[in-house]
């Protein structure tokens, strides 16, 4: 019996080994001339000049890789999952031939609305800035390259792929689709943890079977998303793990978040003068140009020139909070909106000129705290044949039961001081630190 999904072409070449292109590590990616012609777009090139971690190259130096990078290794695995997925016949009694192509283009061109720092601006929660995949509307347009390449090389209207990238419809069968591109195993976290860690120089984020576990995939209970076989439950777990040391060892590194809310101070306060929708299209480099232009002669320019200058000069960590180790701290500033941490930063720098008897700027001091939305939280089912029942991972593996269920953000995420290296140096000295800060956000 032939795969449903063998007559699509881009599923078609991956069986065969035949028109691929090699993108770290060791992994070949179909490229099909419609395919092609899709990443020959300006729109899509766009994304080869824009690097996937941002700050992280600053402690991690190999971490310079590309969306556009990614975007390949996103694509694979649609592949990989449909060529699975195949195998169910729910899946294929829900998924044509059609909706699966539309798939294989979204997680395509899934990143396409991002911009440089995307993921840091948009945890600013400012207002005026849109979700990155609304964004995408703006080059899936009519007249836009990419709009006339998906109607005559695919036979897809933009607003197919649209739908899976920002929801307008509710069904159980677009559910189960946007499932595989955005949710607990989903494609897009398959590719950025193994090549996040490859290209990092972690082993984190590939202490994972991944084979094994899209060997596993196959249809929830309630068919409108997926779920995984029992012989799949062991790297299920293995990739909460995975994710939870990534997000602490590398995304929430303190050196990452220091760079990265200096980026944001400066962001704060110069993006009203920004043409945000110029801006949003621009190369990193470009942008890069664009904020220190805009930050010269102003209190922000010494945060810009420290993380994008050629000679680097990082804010220090002066004090750090955790969930379980000081709570009443976390509480009070964790999940609060940039306004609030400005305001507070801008405070806590009054007191101290006082205390010094010198003058410490308003951005000489930095709080980063966990934004105001949280990370989605990883539930997934887990199907035994044996006894032929659907059960949430937390209840079959009670070793990821808090990884996978509680606030995943309060395992992994601190809040922290920053300072200036001058300023720095007279804070840690400081025997009442703490309680100076308190009064800074309490008064």
């Amino acid at each position: 019996m032939n795969h449903p999904y063998v007559e699509i072409p881009e599923l078609s070449s991956l069986q065969s080994g035949s028109g691929l292109v090699r993108i770290p590590y060791q992994q070949d990616v179909p490229f099909t001339k419609r395919v092609r012609a899709l990443v020959d777009t300006a729109e899509f090139r766009r994304l080869s000049h824009i690097t996937q971690l941002g700050f992280t190259a600053l402690v991690y130096p190999g971490a310079t890789h590309t969306r556009f990078e990614h975007a390949l290794g996103v694509y694979q695995n649609a592949l990989q999952y449909l060529w699975q997925l195949g195998k169910d016949p729910r899946f294929t009694a829900t998924i044509d031939v059609h909706t699966a192509e539309v798939l294989i283009a979204a997680a395509l061109l899934h990143d396409l609305g991002h911009w440089p720092f995307c993921h840091l601006i948009e945890d600013m929660s400012l207002e005026g800035i849109p979700r990155h995949e609304s964004f995408a509307r703006e080059f899936l347009s009519d007249g836009r390259e990419l709009a006339e390449i998906l109607r005559t090389e695919w036979e897809i209207e933009p607003a197919e792929v649209l739908d899976i990238l920002v929801p307008s419809s509710d069904t159980a069968e677009m559910r189960l689709v946007r499932s595989i591109l955005s949710g607990p195993i989903d494609i897009d976290k398959m590719d950025y943890l193994d090549r996040d860690s490859l290209h990092a120089g972690v082993p984190y984020g590939r202490n994972f079977d991944k084979n094994r576990l899209i060997q596993s995939l196959m249809v929830n209970a309630g068919g409108d998303g997926l779920a995984i076989g029992s012989k799949g439950k062991t790297a299920a777990e293995l990739m909460v793990f995975a994710r939870y040391v990534m997000f602490s060892e590398v995304y929430w590194h303190h050196a990452v978040r220091s760079a990265s809310t200096m980026f944001a101070r400066a962001f704060f306060h110069l993006y009203p003068h920004l043409d945000l929708s110029s801006y949003f299209q621009l190369t990193e480099a470009d942008s890069i140009s664009v904020l220190r232009a805009q930050a010269r002669g102003t209190e922000c320019e010494r945060l810009v020139e420290g993380i994008f200058s050629t000679k680097r000069l990082l804010y220090k960590r002066v004090a750090e909070f955790s969930y379980y180790e000081s709570s009443e701290v976390f509480k009070l500033i964790a999940h609060q909106p940039v306004s609030s941490l400005v305001r507070w930063s801008e405070s806590l720098a009054k007191r101290l000129s006082q205390r010094f008897h010198q003058q410490v700027a308003s951005t000489d001091i930095l709080i980063d705290a966990p934004p105001t939305h949280r990370e989605v939280e990883f539930n997934v089912e887990i199907y035994s044949s044996r006894e032929a029942k659907y059960q949430p991972l937390h209840v079959v593996s009670p070793v990821v039961d808090t990884l996978a269920r509680k606030q995943f953000d309060d395992f992994v995420k601190r809040v922290r001081v920053f300072a200036h290296p001058d300023i720095a140096r007279l804070c840690v000295q400081m025997d009442d630190f703490e309680s100076m800060l308190i009064e800074s956000v309490t008064e």
